[in-house]
């Protein structure tokens, strides 16, 4: 009901009106063209788990929502939620029990590539999804060092947004995104606003199945074991050692519980979600992955959190000599 009452809110533009000053439930109402009873509902709804503050009968924004929830804020990313969770994903849900069964059908476990056929689809996940990902890609871009490298393949890499602020950061980068020909044709145009014409190409296919340029220095995959049946997973990550140049370096983005399963909530309610649609994934951890790693032959492993209670980076270096 919670999750709801923040997609209402979204729905009906709640967080960017309060973005431009506190206003009354009346006020609010009209400008959002509801009718008072029905938004007084959803604010004292909002109120109630934190996004809207009350005081002196004017309803305003919660700070955290003022900064991701507004489209008046650099830092929105509202409309991966309004798009993305609420319109794909939540409703994605009601299929767990026929996961955990094992009777969902073909076009459900295939639901994600469906969408990336469908162009409307494709868009709405694409877009929706760069605006979610631009603030881990310039995480990632200060934690990384790639001042050294000029060729990165960033394999499931969506609409470009971690490229996009790697490339940013490292003047001398090159990179090569893979994913769905929908996919690409969205992220060409976040590359070409980007001004990375020069430096950014798209492989349209399948990352999994794609055919991959050899010697590259960096190789990323963000997202993408969590969306992946778990026995792929060994394949691409030997298929990156071998593809990867001497010395070169595996960033690994994604989803990860602890070892022993006992959290982070945020982390293991997100792998529920995927398996909603994907019942072969596996729980990826990064005790998991760093002996994945080890046995394929990567060294220097380290991880350390991204996204606070939610998800971990994993890099790797491939042996100079290998």
């Amino acid at each position: 009901m919670a999750s709801k009452a923040l997609f209402a809110g979204l729905y009906v533009d709640v967080f960017t009106r309060l973005g431009g000053g506190a206003c009354s439930a009346q006020e609010l109402a009209a400008q959002c063209g509801v009718p008072v009873n029905r938004l007084r509902i959803l604010l004292h709804a909002l109120l109630a788990i934190g996004l809207v503050t009350l005081d002196d009968e004017q309803f305003s924004n919660a700070p955290a929502a003022n900064l991701f929830l507004s489209k008046h804020s650099k830092y929105d990313f509202g409309d991966y939620l309004r798009y993305q969770i609420d319109q794909q994903m939540y409703g994605r849900l009601e299929q767990l029990n026929n996961a955990m069964d094992g009777d969902l059908d073909k076009d459900a476990i295939a639901s994600y590539a469906h969408w990336m056929l469908d162009p409307d689809a494709a868009a709405l996940y694409s877009e929706s999804q760069h605006a979610g990902s631009l603030g881990p890609g310039l995480t990632l871009a200060r934690t990384v060092d790639l001042g050294n490298a000029t060729s990165l393949l960033d394999v499931g890499g969506g609409t470009g947004a971690m490229t996009i602020q790697l490339c940013e950061a490292n003047p001398d980068l090159h990179s090569t995104i893979i994913d769905f020909p929908n996919v690409a044709e969205i992220g060409w145009r976040f590359v070409t606003d980007a001004g990375l014409v020069d430096r950014v190409r798209y492989i349209p296919g399948d990352a999994i199945s794609a055919a991959w340029p050899s010697e590259q220095d960096v190789i990323l995959m963000s997202y993408l074991f969590s969306g992946v049946p778990g026995d792929s997973i060994p394949g691409l990550i030997q298929r990156s050692f071998d593809f990867m140049a001497p010395a070169g370096t595996y960033l690994i983005h994604d989803f990860m519980v602890n070892q022993d399963g006992t959290g982070p909530e945020l982390a293991a309610l997100w792998q529920l979600q995927h398996m909603a649609f994907t019942p072969d994934a596996t729980p990826v951890s990064a005790g998991w992955l760093r002996a994945q790693l080890t046995a394929v032959g990567f060294e220097d492993i380290e991880v350390s959190e991204m996204i606070p209670g939610m998800t971990r980076l994993v890099q790797a270096r491939k042996p100079a000599g290998s």
